[in-house]
């Protein structure tokens, strides 16, 4: 029964990761401007006095640095800000239409549904844009009074709002990506170096969504660190879980690539996810990379000084270390040689 319990917890946990929304936003059209003629008690013919129709809502999108996904959007289809009221006599213009604002985690971008154009991205907290503009209220009939038309009995009509299919991607905000072949020990490494609790086990793809942890190092500073599902051959066109989360890795500034010690070939495998993110996105290669050879708890000494001569002469452009997640071997180097590669 407790098993059955802590599986339930975890398929919601995963199930939570939203990084992928559709959604159709309608702004508030504008009300319509008044025909109202001024009457009184001793003025019968006091001349138009038509106040201005209010503006239509306008939906914006805020960025909030507390939230980690868009699942609060997931079921949130429509979203409609309200329409501008009329005007009325006296040159009274009407109430601007309610405004919609649309909360999204930081490195959130935002696409046109129908073309696939990028429209922007909110990267920063509180950083609030406008994503569909209110339509503009109608002129009363004040504004076209002239000295051959004193009394005229028509206003402007209030535009109409601006509706849109749109679409909002995710993209994780992190200082370091962990980049990896499915089983490579990511989530291992990311359970010990940080509190976040990564669901783990010995198969491939146990992760389906991206993890975020907090690195906590000297100082009272840190650092945050992304396990992302791991990459196969071919995933830069789609394979496997590839196209689903590449995006992930553009925003991190370090990449650490992780190859367990037991791979056939190091430098094989290493070159595969290499190729995979310069496919997808050749400014991959501009980021700092660091080669974490994984689960050497598996050599003993003798092992452990062939394999650095080997990997000394096939390494000379990319800077490499020996951890074991497992024995917390190497963990306190690698987070002293991430926290200066970040630091640079």
């Amino acid at each position: 029964m407790k098993r059955e319990t802590t599986d339930k917890q975890e398929k919601m946990t995963e199930g939570n990761f939203v990084d992928y929304v559709k959604i159709y936003v309608s702004s508030g059209k504008g009300g319509k401007g008044s025909t109202h003629l001024h009457r009184e008690k001793f003025i019968e013919k006091g001349g138009p006095d038509g106040g201005d129709g209010g503006r239509g809502g306008h939906v914006y999108l805020v960025g909030n640095k507390g939230l980690w996904t868009l699942f609060h959007l997931k079921f949130a289809r429509h979203i409609k800000a309200g329409h501008g009221g009329d005007g009325g006599g006296d040159r009274s213009t009407g109430a601007d239409g309610d405004d919609k604002f649309i909360e999204v985690p930081l490195g959130t971008v935002v696409k046109d549904k129908e073309t696939g154009e990028t429209l922007f991205e909110i990267t920063e907290d509180g950083e609030k844009r406008i994503l569909s503009k209110g339509g503009k209220g109608g002129l009363g009939n004040w504004h076209f009074r002239s000295s051959t038309n004193q009394t005229p009995r028509y206003a402007q009509p209030g535009l109409p709002g601006v509706e849109m299919d749109v679409i909002l991607e995710l993209k994780v905000l992190a200082d370091v990506g962990l980049v990896g072949f499915p089983n490579a020990g990511k989530s291992t490494l990311l359970s010990v170096l940080t509190s976040a609790k990564p669901k783990i086990a010995d198969y491939p793809f146990t992760t389906l969504k991206p993890n975020l942890g907090i690195v906590a190092y000297r100082d009272f500073q840190s650092f945050v660190i992304a396990d992302i599902p791991g990459i196969i051959e071919g995933a830069a066109e789609g394979k496997g879980l590839g196209h689903y989360f590449l995006r992930h890795i553009e925003r991190n500034s370090t990449l650490l690539f992780l190859v367990p010690v037991d791979t056939p070939d190091i430098r094989a495998e290493y070159d595969i996810l290499v190729n995979e993110l310069t496919k997808y996105n050749p400014e991959m290669l501009d980021k700092e990379r660091l080669l974490v050879i994984s689960k050497c708890d598996m050599l003993d000494d003798e092992l452990k000084v062939e394999l650095k001569a080997e990997l000394d002469v096939t390494f000379k452009d990319v800077p490499y270390m020996f951890i074991s997640s497992v024995a917390q071997q190497g963990l306190t180097d690698l987070k002293d040689k991430l926290w200066k590669m970040l630091n640079e």
